[in-house]
């Protein structure tokens, strides 16, 4: 790696692993300019772990990358062919409408690919332009920092680019593109597909293709197929498991959006709460709830039993039932766990864990009933600062303080500042920084992205992106259209 921050981008060595599978998995695709284009920002402490300089990413070459003008010389942009249950409806056919896989590096821990979002139509793009729109790129792109700051599996983005290029949605809008990194992109959905429509000896390469490149220490166990499924069914799991922590709603957990690594994949309408909601919909156009809050859990499972229903061709039904038996358990060893660092409570959970998730519940009962916004809630629990000072009123829970004081860690509170985020990425936040960019200036972008990256820190000069949002921006309208 230490070769490339000698080269320029159009030379860049790019593998494609992806084409090695026969041409039914994907369609390749040039993308399509946009114009006038201009980097806005760049995510360096991605760029330095993937053997990248500052230079790499201001450079000519890698702005044509992002204006979807010219690739490197050895990339090879394609899109692939999925499918998917959308709000519970199977739709036979979806695929990248909006996004190109340009090719893969090579670090010293493994191959990373990069995704072109916003490349224009493909094949799959069912009559849209396949642009991203300036508004959805910026949560986008800052929402996975902050999952990545709060060390939640999921896909990040190199940079950021706007153009003048005209867009029309519900208003005509302008074009930005994103440079999205991820171990795979591949979805449930891509099983789907290949089960639906019956091409058995397709998902059968697919199946040997992810296990060899993703799962490969499954290669070596009498059952590969159901280690590689159980597999999933746990890092799915621990996934939610996280999101449930921090409070974090996906808001579209169709199958088409879950990763089969486990990561957290595609930023549509996410939030992070503010006020807790055990019911909280983030998703304008989720009218029935069904990927609310609350629902997160079972959605999850509802995912899982969808990619075994796709994987029973070749993993028998004793193995498929056991390994989604284990969604529940992992589920709820990996929540409690998180949920006593954050509490400074780990002693307690490990020694008499029944009453641990008794004494949890009942916090999450009063929170969810007094509306406390939760990310302060548990910072300021973190400083022990629960006195007339403090932003949440903890005289409302003296009942269960005492009885969490009787239990806490010995010297907790360094260890609980370290999981209890000062910032997250609350959606008027984002909305400042879409508001502003609109107006040519992204210095909020970018002061969001310093302080995600590393959320646990003060960070005093930026103090302001901590306050609560007021009453009028805690219910901001989030939908899919992007």
């Amino acid at each position: 790696m230490t070769l490339m921050n000698r080269i320029n981008f159009y030379s860049i060595n790019l593998t494609n692993r992806l084409t090695e599978l026969p041409d039914a998995f994907y369609q390749k695709v040039e993308p399509q300019a946009i114009d006038q284009p201009e980097i806005v920002s760049s995510n360096k402490k991605l760029a330095e772990s993937l053997g990248l300089t500052e230079d790499n990413l201001k450079s000519e070459a890698f702005l044509d990358i992002l204006a979807c003008k010219q690739l490197p010389e050895n990339a090879c942009s394609l899109a692939t062919v999925y499918s998917g249950h959308q709000f519970g409806q199977y739709n036979p056919q979806l695929g990248d409408g909006r996004a190109l896989l340009i090719g893969e590096i090579q670090t010293a821990n493994g191959f990373t690919e990069l995704q072109l979002k916003g490349s224009g139509m493909t094949p799959f793009s069912r009559m849209g332009d396949g642009r991203a729109v300036l508004r959805s790129t910026i949560r986008e792109y800052l929402g996975q920092e902050a999952m990545h700051g709060l060390k939640i599996p999921t896909t990040r983005s190199l940079a950021m680019a706007t153009s003048k290029t005209p867009v029309y949605r519900e208003t005509v809008e302008t074009a930005a593109t994103l440079i999205r990194t991820a171990e795979s992109f591949i979805r449930f959905g891509h099983f789907e597909y290949f089960f639906y429509t019956k091409q058995t000896e397709y998902l059968q390469t697919l199946l040997d293709f992810v296990v060899d490149h993703y799962y490969p220490e499954m290669k070596e166990t009498a059952t590969p197929y159901a280690d590689f499924f159980l597999e999933v069914v746990k890092r799915t799991a621990k996934l939610i498991a996280a999101w449930q922590a921090y409070g974090f709603c996906h808001g579209v957990m169709n199958t088409d959006n879950l990763s089969i690594l486990g990561l957290t994949l595609d930023y549509g309408p996410f939030a992070f709460m503010d006020d807790f909601d055990l019911g909280h919909i983030c998703n304008h156009s989720d009218t029935t709830g069904r990927y609310a809050f609350n629902q997160q859990i079972n959605i999850g499972l509802w995912n899982l039993n969808a990619l075994a229903h796709s994987l029973s061709p070749f993993i028998d039904e004793e193995n498929l039932r056991f390994a989604l038996q284990q969604y529940e358990p992992t589920f709820h060893a990996h929540y409690q766990a998180l949920m006593a660092q954050k509490l400074g409570l780990t002693d307690w959970a490990t020694s008499d864990s029944k009453a641990f998730s008794q004494h949890l519940g009942l916090l999450l009962s009063q929170l969810n009933q007094q509306k406390t916004d939760y990310t302060l809630f548990f910072r300021e629990l973190s400083k022990g600062a629960m006195d007339k000072n403090s932003v949440i009123d903890f005289t409302q829970f003296k009942p269960w303080l005492e009885v969490y004081h009787q239990h806490q860690d010995d010297k907790p509170m360094d260890a609980m500042l370290s999981v209890n985020p000062k910032f997250i990425l609350r959606n008027h936040l984002s909305q400042q920084a879409i508001d502003a960019a609109k107006l040519g200036d992204f210095s909020v972008v970018n002061d969001l992205l310093k302080i995600l990256q590393s959320p646990f820190d003060e960070h005093n000069t930026l103090d302001r992106f901590a306050e609560p949002p007021e009453d009028k921006d805690k219910h901001l309208p989030i939908s899919c259209s992007s």
